[in-house]
């Protein structure tokens, strides 16, 4: 999940079009305000959660664990940040789905994506890890998709190979390159508006760090963009081992005690 909490870090100082829209930025810019967002937060959750109950539980166990976990750790960290309706859910006693489409399905969904051995599996949890809150068709194909590009991306399938599978099964265009996307692109919150983008970055980087410029420099909702990207590309590529120093650096330790049992698990997985 390093791709995705690093892709959060790195594009949240340029989200609501701040930015300038290119690929030459400090990376760590020690002049902003550089450090994890409730995408991250939100992403954690989710890996939590299936950590707790196992990632064989059933659809009632899962779900109402990604409820606990979501609305706990989203109570004491990154308070401010959440959506009106989303932040609405997690003060709620009785959280229920609430038809959205937003782009927070498919940014927290990318632990799904190291977890399972069938697409079919991995598929069907991520569609659940949307359904607690973005149960609109378009919420939980934002989520699916990035879950399968994951899992495609770390079973060893080419870009070539992810995109054709992406286009088929979900429908996104594609077709776009970033120079295409990049002068009108402004910000918006929707699945529909951004995964086909952060797919877009991707598939045109050249390695992590390119795909995290490349989607930074699309601009928009670039922090819940430049995580998708980045968890995408963190199966894909190697990440540079000060990526992660950094990212280390930036994180409660609560935090870091999920993802160093996560990445446990990766490793057992592997």
């Amino acid at each position: 999940m390093y791709g995705a909490i690093l892709g959060d870090m790195i594009g949240a100082p340029y989200e609501f079009d701040q930015g300038d829209k290119t690929k030459n930025f400090e990376l760590f810019d020690r002049r902003k305000w550089v450090r994890y967002t409730d995408d991250s937060a939100m992403t954690l959750a989710i890996a939590k959660a299936i950590m707790n109950v196992g990632p064989g539980a059933c659809e009632k166990t899962m779900k109402a664990e990604f409820v606990r976990c979501m609305q706990d750790i989203g109570h004491r960290h990154a308070g401010g940040e959440y959506g009106g309706r989303f932040a609405q859910w997690l003060q709620s006693d009785n959280p229920q789905p609430y038809g959205s489409f937003g782009n927070g399905s498919a940014m927290r969904v990318s632990a799904v994506g190291w977890i399972y051995d069938s697409m079919e599996r991995t598929r069907e949890v991520a569609r659940w890890t949307a359904e607690v809150t973005h149960n609109h068709p378009e919420g939980v194909k934002g989520a699916e998709s990035v879950a399968a590009a994951i899992f495609l991306a770390r079973t060893g399938a080419t870009k070539d190979e992810i995109k054709a599978y992406v286009t088929e099964q979900f429908g996104y265009d594609l077709s776009r390159t970033c120079d295409e996307i990049r002068p009108t692109y402004h910000h918006v919150e929707s699945c529909q508006e951004t995964v086909p983008e952060a797919f877009a970055a991707f598939l045109e980087g050249v390695d992590f760090e390119d795909v995290i410029r490349t989607a930074v420099s699309l601009g928009g909702d670039c922090d819940t963009l430049t995580c998708i990207a980045g968890g995408i590309a963190e199966a894909f590529y190697d990440i540079p081992a000060e990526f992660i120093t950094e990212c280390r650096k930036r994180l409660p330790d609560e935090f870091l005690e999920i993802l160093d049992a996560f990445e446990k698990v990766k490793k057992e997985k592997a």
